[in-house]
């Protein structure tokens, strides 16, 4: 009983001192984490975020630490733009003994991925919106986290050079969305070994390109697949048996041909995105038994829309078919569809009236997409028994009638958009929408509306848009609209509205776009829209608005676009107006859609221009702008607003013209470095042209006609390289015009009625400027300089034909048969702008080829290919020397040698030739570039020139704008060489252009160099219709 007592005592002793140990242990592992989280705190650049990390706390409750049995488990630093390197997290964090999840997103985190000593516990790893670099390969270095089974390196930047090694990693998730990745190589070195336990793949946003290969078909456990927005330009590959996957997103890429077989076996499929892929023909069979979201938008599908998809869709939850050419209506089967939520099926040709029976079937419909069709008809009041609808669009159709007064009929009411714009509506703004409390978004811009403003449209307290542009509204402005003061957007152009501003609107401080245009308003301008900081627009132009011009509006913190034109201000040009210059930073009108209209300069048309709000407007129906405005228009552009400013910006639309001001023009808009239009024409102004106005880098067009400056043209005026159009006409200005820069560019016109002002384009300064001898004399040099490079292009052009001749004649037998045989194929017609690419078959059918240049104006005429044939006698491509790359066809002048220096610039910033680049597809070296100008134009740069200097980007830029104004689809746009050199020289002065801005072309926007503040980013997600 002795023995047992004390071999009782030995056991209990030593699990008290193993209980000591294991505490020991633990403290001494605590005490370990909370040493390596402080040494990682002491090396961040914005310790901020974790001011708790001290010493003498306990490590549990430190900021995004979270413990398990005392030891740390968990880290999520989200968002806290810590700034630190790779190899500090390594150091710090992956070391950490007992660590599972480490989550980095959005840190600041720059530097690549190096070896990295890793515990055996860590299963998930963050690191995405970082600046991460260096090769795809170096994920390697990630071998020794052996539990490592989810990894997010998305938004970062590596790249896919030297791949090498395999990854050796036993990964379920991946996600390299959105980094630098390109080639075809990517998915083969990621599944080179084997796919076996990946369950997640995204790759979206990378320039991937190639055959995928049937590696995907052995990849038997993957469940969700991200291919969307690459370069890949194959056909759909095979999945195999496709036992596992449930999520499949392709879209924004060239897909083509059959999809319904590769997808035969994808039952499980409840995800798939087909969109923006130049998939043709009927809707194809897909996999419908568990498919809940199915994308087909943006591709060439024509026919109507198949009975298996009505009598498949019971357990669709959304359905995208827009930006096709559908046909017909809507199939009576949808009603079954009960649970769809969202139904677009905009911009196709559906017509006939609206089947709302079919509608009213669908109990959980919350999002109906109908604009851009060809849909007839009144508005049933039965709309208002789709109780649980938040977004009603069917702009851009042809309804008519008056505007159901029962939309928001009864208790229950979720409508939160309503979209009727660009219709036939007549009659009254019904006072019953009141009844929509929750509406967001009202738009009934483009109809032929009636009365007045409805005051009890003041009950919307949750409104943001208020757009009722042309119309025919009466009546003031509702003092109602005060109580409104989440409204955003007050946009009334072209009506027939009297009264002044009401002092209500003083209330709605959220405004950042007003625009009463073309109205017939009056009273002062009121001093109190200074109190609005995210005013970004103001548009008061052609009223009767008297006074003077507030200087408060020099408040407005995001104020860009001032039109005053057209108005009965006086006073003078307050200097306060440009304040705020230097530290405007707009965050409101991203992605808000437009139309900029560029007026034609006569007489009856008053003003620069008009910026209109334009979603959901058909661009067809502008003529109907016309018989409400005097102007005839010279250009339209559109598209969606994306400053490229985001701290330091300024005013970029300035337009004060046909007022009645006075006063000097302050020197204090030399600070506006963003100001693209400045028009203070008209008026009566006095005094000097301030030498400041030459601080104005980004000027484009710039008016000071029809007032009284006088004094000389400044010479700082020639530094303006970006100028296009000059009116200083009809003043009292004096002196030699300035020989240098733009300015030698522009007509006489543009300098006449100024009695004191001399030098080319007008008379020799000290000669009678009605002798037109100085004029003759220019014209004499110029003639005898042209002569001489006509006969230089003449001899050229003569050997050229002698050589030509003689190959033609040895070739011609040779070519005969060759042409006989291939007449009846294809000819593949290319633009030299990479912009259209379109085949005719060589038939007796008159197919249209439109050539209204993209600029939203009526086509002159239609001209086919058969009238070619007929011009040309003829021709055919095989009787032509050489073939056809990035040349343009065009009468020798120097505007063709511009061009041709623009395309050798882009081979020099690009490192690609003009047309053998797997990268372009069915495009060229210049309409590759127009292509990535909606994205992030930086990435069309030779990656070697980067590796040598990543400072380099912003001058690259510039010089990239250089090479597009030179390559500009218009020729008399294009710069002469002398102002390519100004140019340059302003490039070596240090003008500043952010690094991520876009450059659009003339089919999305503003010119590559016209609009340098404002571009066009068109981003196809599909999120703002889920």
């Amino acid at each position: 009983m002795k023995t047992f007592s004390s071999f009782s005592l030995f056991l209990l002793s030593l699990t008290f001192l193993s209980l000591q140990a294991s505490q020991g242990s633990t403290t001494s592992s605590s005490y370990k984490d909370t040493q390596q989280l402080l040494n990682f705190k002491a090396s961040v650049s914005n310790p901020t975020f974790l001011s708790n990390w001290l010493p003498n706390q306990n490590t549990c409750n430190f900021t995004g630490i979270t413990c398990k049995d005392s030891l740390v488990s968990s880290i999520d630093l989200s968002s806290t733009h810590l700034g630190t390197n790779f190899s500090l997290v390594s150091t710090f964090l992956l070391s950490l003994d007992h660590l599972e999840t480490l989550v980095l997103k959005d840190i600041n985190l720059t530097g690549t991925i190096s070896f990295t000593k890793c515990n055996t516990f860590l299963t998930t790893l963050d690191l995405s919106l970082n600046s991460l670099s260096g090769s795809l390969s170096d994920i390697s270095n990630l071998g020794s986290c052996s539990s490592l089974n989810s990894l997010n390196l998305s938004n970062n930047g590596l790249d896919s050079s030297f791949l090498k090694d395999s990854p050796r990693l036993n990964l379920e998730v991946l996600d390299l969305s959105n980094n630098k990745l390109s080639g075809p190589s990517v998915i083969t070195w990621l599944f080179q070994s084997s796919c076996n336990g990946m369950q997640q793949l995204a790759l979206k946003g990378n320039k991937l390109t190639g055959e995928i290969g049937p590696t995907l078909a052995t990849c038997e456990t993957l469940t969700h697949l991200d291919l969307s927005s690459n370069n890949f330009s194959v056909g759909v590959p095979s999945f195999g048996d496709c036992l596992a996957l449930e999520y499949l997103d392709i879209s924004a890429n060239k897909f083509f041909g059959d999809i319904s077989h590769p997808l035969s076996s994808c039952h499980k499929l409840s995800f798939l995105n087909i969109s923006s892929n130049p998939f043709g023909g009927n809707i194809p069979v897909l996999p419908v038994q568990n498919l809940r979201f199915l994308y087909v938008a943006d591709n060439e599908l024509h026919g109507e829309i198949p009975s298996w998809l009505s009598t498949a869709c019971s357990n669709l939850i959304e359905l995208d078919l827009s930006t096709n050419n559908l046909s017909g209506t809507v199939p009576s089967g949808f009603g079954a569809c009960s649970s769809l939520e969202s139904l677009d099926i905009s911009e196709n040709k559906f017509s006939g009236e609206l089947p709302i029976d079919i509608f009213t079937k669908m109990g959980a419909l919350k999002k109906l997409f109908l604009s851009l069709n060809g849909f007839s008809g009144v508005l049933p009041d039965s709309l208002s028994q789709l109780v649980k609808l938040e977004t009603l669009d069917l702009s851009a159709n042809n309804f008519s009638g008056f505007i159901p007064s029962a939309l928001c009929q009864g208790t229950e009411t979720n409508l939160k958009e309503l979209f009727l714009q660009n219709n036939l509506f007549t009659g009254s703004i019904p006072s019953s929408l009141s009844n929509c409390s929750q509406l967001v978004s009202l738009d009934l811009s483009f109809n032929n509306l009636g009365g007045t403003i409805p005051p009890s449209l003041g009950s919307l307290s949750k409104l943001r848009d208020m757009i009722i542009w042309l119309n025919k509204l009466q009546g003031e402005i509702p003092q109602e609209l005060m109580y409104i003061q989440t409204l955003e957007n007050l946009i009334l152009d072209f009506n027939e509205l009297t009264g002044t501003i009401p002092s209500g609107l003083s209330n709605c401080t959220n405004l950042n776009w007003i625009s009463l245009s073309n109205n017939k308003l009056s009273g002062e301008i009121p001093a109190w829209i200074g109190q609005f900081s995210k005013l970004a627009i103001l548009k008061l132009s052609n009223n009767s608005f008297s006074g003077r011009i507030p200087p408060e509006l020099g408040d407005c913190k995001s104020l860009i676009w001032l039109d005053l034109n057209t108005n009965k201000l006086n006073g003078t040009i307050p200097p306060e107006l440009f304040k705020q210059s230097g530290s405007i930073a707009v965050k409101y009108l991203s992605q808000k859609s437009y139309v900029y209209i560029k007026n034609d300069g006569s007489k009856e048309c008053h003003g620069a221009g008009n910026l209109l709000e334009f979603a959901g407007i058909n661009k067809e129906q502008l003529n109907r702008i016309s018989t409400r405005n005097p102007c005839n228009f010279t250009r339209v552009y559109g598209g969606k607003l994306q400053p490229t400013f985001y701290h330091n910006g300024s005013i970029i639309f300035l337009d004060i013209s046909y007022n009645m001001l006075s006063g000097s023009i302050p020197k204090e808009i030399g600070s506006t470095m963003y100001l693209y239009i400045l028009n203070l024409g008209h008026n009566n102004i006095s005094g000097v042209i301030p030498q400041e106005i030459g601080d104005i880098r980004s000027l484009n067009i710039l008016d000071l006609s029809s007032n009284r400056l006088e004094g000389p043209i400044p010479q700082s005026l020639t530094a303006l390289s970006l100028l296009t159009d000059i009116d200083l006409s009809n003043n009292y200005l004096s002196g030699m015009i300035p020989e240098m820069g733009q300015l030698e560019t522009f007509p006489a016109s543009r300098f006449q009625n100024n009695s004191g002002l001399c030098g080319y384009p007008l008379s020799k300064c000290g000669e009678d400027p009605s002798s037109g001898l100085n004029s003759q004399h220019q014209k004499s040099h110029r003639r005898q300089a042209s002569l001489a490079g006509s006969v230089a292009m003449g001899l050229l052009f003569s050997l050229f034909c002698i050589v030509g001749l003689i190959i033609v004649a040895i070739e011609t037998k040779k070519r005969r048969k060759k042409k006989d045989a291939s007449f009846d194929g294809y000819v593949d017609s290319r633009s030299h702008s990479g912009t259209a690419n379109v085949s005719w078959k060589l038939t007796g059918a008159r197919e249209a080829l439109s050539i209204n240049l993209a600029t939203f104006e009526k086509p002159l005429r239609k001209l086919t290919f058969a009238d070619l044939l007929d011009a040309t006698n003829g021709f055919h491509n095989d009787s032509l020397i050489g073939s056809g790359g990035f040349g343009d066809s065009f009468r020798c002048s120097t505007k063709g040698d511009v061009y041709s220096y623009g395309v050798v610039l882009l081979e020099l910033l690009t490192g690609k030739r003009p047309t053998d680049s797997a990268d372009f597809g069915d495009n060229n070296l210049v309409g590759w570039v127009k292509q990535h100008a909606k994205l992030k134009i930086s990435d069309v740069f030779d990656p070697e020139l980067m590796k040598e200097d990543p400072t380099l980007e912003i001058e690259l830029l510039q010089h990239l704008k250089v090479a597009c104004a030179c390559l500009d689809d218009r020729p008399w746009r294009r710069p002469t060489m002398i102002q390519v050199m100004a140019m340059f020289k302003e490039i070596q002065a240090g003008c500043g252009i952010d690094s991520q801005s876009t450059i659009a072309t003339e089919d999305g926007g503003f010119g590559a160099v016209e609009m340098v503040e404002m571009s066009i980013k068109e981003v196809p997600e599909l999120s703002s219709k889920q």
